[in-house]
């Protein structure tokens, strides 16, 4: 008989990012990939839609619904959405019997203020958590990309995530330092939308640059040049309006904002100690987090660095993976329970 219609009730670990949540359910695997967006009555405060439902209303929803990320930088921006989306996301990964309360581990930026930690643990415990330890994103990240974080050796870590950018070195099952800077894919999409309001006088909407970003975004100039045809509103006007964007020119759009995550990098190697720095110029350092999919990242990142730069096999789901990873760890789970209180 399934363990969960008997009642038992499986630890969950969810990387809870301002972009996308992921749930992971011990002795399953990752169950749940969703965006981080939930539709909200503003009159009634009633939830209309969450994840991908959700995300298909921003910008196309009437007065009195709000779609809307209720996570900002990282951490609860709105806690009534944030606890009504987990709440959702927990009941679709299979908890959605009457009594049914997992221990959840669950990500959280390494600068995260005391604040922000309760207003984590109290969403979670709200959306039905029977426990709720927190891990830092980057050693959740390490894990789950295959590092050796346990041993007296130099690990790092980049986690470019929608809200953030985490930078960390770590070693003997902790980290050593860490670089943690509120710019990742968000400011991505929002510094395409500043380019075509720019040089075109004409509005797109975010998800449209998150398009043009995945399609022929790049953060070195491409080998052969890659066209994509958006629609906006022109400003001058006021009507619709088409027109074809080139990858060198969103390449171009993107540098700014790519070369300050290549500098918190630089940041990050600058902290490291003499014998862990050594180790990581041997090993090279790992690059995850849905801004890592970002087309030649990597190799900017190694030509700025002079390191070898490695990509994890997954980057969208390497964080949850690894909280999965520490549900399996007991002494994991206690070290959290200690140091998280």
């Amino acid at each position: 008989m399934n363990r969960i219609r008997m009642g038992f009730s499986p630890d969950l670990g969810i990387d809870l990012g301002t972009a996308n949540t992921e749930v992971f359910v011990k002795g399953r695997g990752v169950v749940l990939q969703e965006p981080s967006v939930v539709a909200m009555d503003q009159g009634t405060g009633e939830m209309i839609a969450v994840g991908h439902q959700a995300q298909q209303m921003i910008g196309r929803a009437p007065s009195h619904v709000q779609a809307a990320h209720p996570l900002k930088d990282g951490v609860v921006a709105h806690f009534d959405a944030t606890r009504a989306m987990l709440k959702h996301f927990i009941n679709q990964s299979g908890h959605h019997r009457p009594g049914s309360r997992p221990r959840v581990v669950i990500g959280v930026p390494t600068d995260v203020t005391g604040v922000e930690k309760l207003a984590v643990k109290e969403a979670v415990a709200s959306a039905g958590a029977r426990e709720c330890l927190l891990v830092e994103e980057p050693m959740a990240a390490a894990l789950g990309a295959g590092l050796p974080v346990r041993e007296p050796v130099g690990n790092m870590i980049v986690d470019v995530g929608g809200g953030t950018c985490e930078v960390a070195i770590l070693s003997l099952d902790g980290i050593v330092s860490a670089t943690s800077r509120r710019i990742a894919g968000n400011e991505m999409d929002e510094a395409i939308v500043r380019h075509v309001r720019r040089t075109y006088n004409m509005m797109i909407g975010q998800r449209t640059a998150e398009a043009v970003k995945v399609a022929i975004g790049s953060a070195f100039p491409l080998d052969q040049e890659e066209t994509m045809e958006v629609r906006g509103r022109d400003l001058v006007a006021g009507l619709p309006k088409t027109l074809t964007l080139t990858a060198t020119e969103i390449q171009q759009a993107l540098a700014g904002l790519v070369n300050k995550i290549v500098a918190t990098i630089r940041a990050g190697l600058e902290a490291a100690p003499p014998e862990l720095a050594a180790d990581i110029m041997d090993r090279g350092l790992v690059i995850t987090g849905g801004g890592a999919l970002l087309r030649n990242f990597d190799r900017l990142v190694s030509a700025e660095t002079g390191i070898p730069v490695f990509r994890t096999v997954d980057p969208l789901l390497t964080v949850v993976q690894g909280t999965g990873l520490v549900l399996e760890d007991h002494r994991h789970l206690e070290v959290l329970r200690r140091r998280f209180r």
